[in-house]
């Protein structure tokens, strides 16, 4: 389990199911460590800013990960988290390791648009 405020998925099929529900997602596949605490907090804080995305983490050694952990734009990672981000249920962009707020705010920007002010 994640010690995080995020909404956790905990299996393939709930994953599946989110997708399918919403237009904009931004799942981060970690674990409790030093490269994946930062971009959760990021992420818990962006929350409310970008109430057009929903923010999920998932558990990198969870065997229900495979459905991150075997994307083909995730396939010469070397780094946790991966975090990915879906648009319309297709991922629209994938990076690992740690990320500043500020390339976050980049690509939720760029792929879903900034918040409304």
């Amino acid at each position: 389990m994640l010690y995080t405020n995020l909404k956790h998925i905990e299996s393939a099929s709930e994953h599946a199911k989110i997708l399918s529900e919403n237009e904009n997602v931004m799942v981060i596949c970690g674990r409790m460590g030093p490269m994946c605490i930062p971009v959760y907090g990021i992420a818990e804080e962006l929350e409310s800013e970008y109430t057009h995305v929903k923010f999920f983490d998932m558990e990198f050694d969870n065997p229900e990960s495979h459905v991150i952990r075997n994307l083909p734009e995730v396939r010469g990672f070397m780094g946790i988290p991966f975090t990915i981000y879906y648009k319309n249920g297709k991922v629209a962009k994938a990076t690992s390791s740690i990320q500043s707020r500020e390339q976050v705010t980049t690509i939720l920007d760029k792929e879903f648009g900034a918040p409304k002010k």
